[in-house]
């Protein structure tokens, strides 16, 4: 790519931080968002993984989790435009994984695989890892494992653990703890002041 071409890009890269984070509000600003090493390092590590250089691509991989606090992109992993890491800490993406354009993830993600023990049993080549498509919100903490597909237009609440495909235009949601009740037992049928229980709901699967 050539350098106006890479300016025009990094200013892309800058203006989508500035409008997915409202905390951000100039471009200066965006360049201390940890999303930027993370992306940009990517971008490099990747290309010299495709090029056979995978001992340097790793050391870019690596520097560039150390510089974004802790958002670890294998080399392999293919990346769409836009993608867009909010907060940052404790990202994981694997190898095989293929991200579409315009994602968000936040904090504490997972696009892993089910296990090594699995994977053995695969071809060399098969893919171990998800396949997000376009459009797609991930929040945080959420996990998805396998090489499962999560179609576009698609939003992975926090928490919630994804081990097969989803269609486009979902909501996968992990169980949500219902509004506090007064806690009552035979040897105390009325709670103390201050005293509250909370129950959790799940949903049917």
């Amino acid at each position: 790519m050539s350098p106006p071409g890479l300016y025009r890009r990094a200013v892309g890269d800058l203006d989508m931080i500035r409008s997915r984070d409202p905390s951000v509000h100039s471009r200066t600003e965006a360049l201390l968002h940890p999303a930027v090493p993370a992306v940009w390092g990517h971008r490099v590590a990747h290309r010299l993984h495709r090029r056979g250089l995978r001992r340097t691509a790793r050391l870019v991989s690596v520097t560039a989790r150390l510089v974004s606090g802790g958002i670890e992109i294998h080399p392999g992993a293919r990346i769409g435009r836009g993608f867009f890491v909010d907060h940052g800490a404790g990202v994981v993406i694997g190898e095989t994984a293929v991200v579409g354009d315009d994602v968000t993830v936040f904090h504490q993600v997972t696009l892993g695989s089910v296990g090594w023990w699995h994977d053995e049993a695969r071809p060399r080549d098969a893919r171990r890892h998800p396949e997000v498509g376009d459009r797609v919100v991930i929040g945080a903490n959420a996990t998805l494992l396998g090489p499962i597909t999560v179609g576009h237009d698609t939003v992975v609440g926090a928490q919630a653990l994804v081990v097969r495909d989803v269609p486009s235009h979902s909501r996968v949601l992990a169980p949500m703890a219902a509004v506090p009740r007064p806690l009552r037992t035979p040897q105390r049928p009325h709670p103390p002041r201050g005293t509250r229980e909370v129950s959790v709901l799940f949903p049917s699967w």
